[in-house]
């Protein structure tokens, strides 16, 4: 089939479900822009069997759903309307969610029914729920409804019947600021806590610090109670600030100053926001560092000869100091006798992105601290690929995307979860790359396919990726069984008999490739590729990521996305 997806953002969801359908064999195109008469051209070029829409934020054109069948993913159950969906959930601390397949018609969210499946909602953020359960479960009804609805005769949707008794969704507005506002006087831990989730990634919570309007971002629980009124600032760690509860304490990972007229902002690390943006920011030099067992980006389990290791830092962005201790981490672990595996968890919500173009923005001469970032990064790479006296593991259970889909190459396995997406490229950021790709890409893949992927700027899942040889193995979507599975591969490489015969491969395969091209000489090409681009002011790099972090849209869908018959010699994954 035909499919056109509308689309406002080439997000996870378009990017999942565009390479999915493409799995199933269909011809898929895609419009991003919003503009009704783009939409209209769009329609008329590609002739779609139908059209779908995966992450749509406005509505579709009537003079396109009139004529042409119009499906919208929406992230919530029967009857469930309005733009908050997740918000409104979270917030009333319901259990059970889902996702809906519905018609487009002339009311918001009020077609025809086309399918519609449920899900646990944990106890996580709206970014995080929407990332894992909500992907997952568009995807599979998706696929369903193509296998099962498409060219059946006795299908039919259902329309929207809220006289249903089983219909439990009602239509709610757009969840504003007031109804998000913490009272730090009243609200207990779980409260602030849960009123900043349903606001993470976006809009995140409106809220003053020291006269000083902030969105807050990144909550986590600390029930450790300090004498302090609620709502003050007690200590920091890892970037994140520490404020008391009534009863407690939450960790606030990100925060991003308010608008000031003309002058917008951009998400960063609380700490950084308040010692770098703060006109007030004096006020807080005796702020202290804190230990915490709940605030750890970088955290380490041991068992069974197996090191898991996290690194969890938000949005998967690694700035130039978390480069530093993860590769401090490396080293310790490399000396320890007890350890024979180290399997790199990267974290949550991604496994890793690459480096910080935020931090990067916000510094005061970014082309240097690109630099500092790069070579931290690098570092760390390089760490994993000389590391002769372990076996190391990458466990990819999130997306990854530029550098950090690179750094999973440096391992010795590769073992990702079912519907990981990588991005391996670098040139949507006007940039060479580096990480090694230039000698761990080839080397898995093969020259001509490594070009193709760092040329074609597509993503690719982790099956393909399996395919294409980046992922030695897929386990399976559902997020503990991933675990259990991973935790049982990373074991049996711990107490296989030929585990120092795999050692001693490694070490003998290094030397080889040592004498064909030493290591550093990769690195040295790349990053005279990458020093040129960063000294370039004009360069852009500088312009893409400057939009990036701002969040200016391009206004165009890039052309790689708009459908074009693929010759079948040069088809990426044959």
């Amino acid at each position: 089939m035909k499919i056109l997806l509308f689309a406002s953002a080439y997000n996870g969801m378009c990017q999942r479900m565009h390479r999915e359908l493409e799995i199933e064999m269909h011809s898929v195109s895609i419009e991003l822009s919003a503009n009704e008469q783009q939409m209209i051209k769009a329609v008329e070029d590609f002739e779609p069997d139908f059209i779908l829409c995966p992450f749509l934020k406005h509505a579709v054109p009537e003079k396109i759903w009139r004529h042409h069948l119009c499906l919208i993913v929406h992230p919530g159950i029967e009857g469930d309307r309005g733009p908050s969906s997740l918000d409104w959930a979270i917030a009333s601390k319901t259990t059970s969610w889902g996702v809906t397949l519905l018609q487009a018609d002339a009311e918001m969210d009020a077609g025809d029914i086309w399918d519609t499946q449920k899900f646990n909602l944990r106890n996580g953020s709206k970014a995080s729920i929407y990332r894992r359960e909500v992907i997952s479960t568009a995807v599979h009804m998706v696929k369903n409804v193509l296998h099962k609805a498409f060219g059946n005769p006795n299908f039919k949707p259902r329309p929207l019947d809220y006289s249903n008794p089983k219909v439990k969704g009602e239509c709610l507005p757009l969840m504003r600021q007031d109804s998000r506002k913490i009272d730090w006087s009243v609200d207990t831990t779980e409260t602030i806590v849960r009123k900043i989730n349903a606001a993470d990634s976006f809009p995140g919570v409106l809220d003053s610090i020291a006269g000083n309007a902030v969105h807050l971002f990144g909550a986590k629980a600390e029930y450790t109670l300090y004498s302090a009124v609620p709502g003050d600032l007690v200590g920091y760690r890892d970037g994140a600030i520490c404020r008391a509860t009534i009863d407690g304490s939450v960790w606030i990972r990100q925060m991003k100053i308010a608008q000031q007229d003309e002058r917008r902002f951009f998400k960063l690390s609380s700490l950084q926001v308040i010692t770098q943006q703060f006109p007030n920011a004096n006020q807080f030099a005796s702020l202290r560092a804190l230990e915490s067992r709940v605030q750890n980006d970088i955290k380490i389990e041991i068992e069974n000869a197996v090191a898991y290791i996290s690194f969890d830092f938000y949005n998967g962005a690694m700035n130039t100091e978390q480069c530093h201790d993860l590769l401090a981490h490396l080293r310790d672990l490399r000396e320890r006798n007890d350890i024979r595996v180290i399997a790199l968890m990267g974290g949550e919500d991604f496994w890793s992105n690459g480096i910080h173009l935020n931090c990067i923005q916000a510094s005061v001469d970014p082309a240097r601290e690109s630099w500092r970032n790069i070579n931290a990064i690098d570092d760390v790479v390089q760490e994993l690929i000389c590391m002769s006296n372990k076996l190391t593991v990458a466990a990819l259970r999130s997306n990854a995307g530029a550098g950090g889909a690179i750094m999973p190459l440096a391992c010795d396995k590769v073992i990702a979860r079912e519907g990981v997406v990588l991005n391996p490229h670098y040139l949507t950021m006007g940039l060479f790359g580096s990480e090694y790709w230039t000698y761990l890409l080839p080397k898995r893949v093969g020259d001509a396919k490594a070009k193709e992927l760092i040329e074609s700027c597509m993503p690719v899942l982790a099956s393909q990726a399996q395919t294409l040889g980046m992922v030695d193995k897929v386990l399976s979507e559902d997020w503990s069984n991933y675990h259990r599975q991973l935790q049982r591969e990373c074991e049996a490489l711990a107490e296989d008999e030929n585990y120092f015969s795999l050692l001693a491969r490694k070490q003998y395969s290094r030397m080889q490739d040592e004498t064909i091209r030493p290591l550093e000489s990769y690195r040295t090409y790349e990053l005279q590729r990458m020093k040129a681009i960063f000294d370039n002011s004009q360069s852009d790099y500088h312009h893409l990521r400057y939009n990036f972090v701002y969040k200016i849209s391009c206004q165009a869908t890039p052309s790689r996305l708009i459908y074009k018959p693929i010759p079948e010699k040069s088809k990426l994954f044959a």
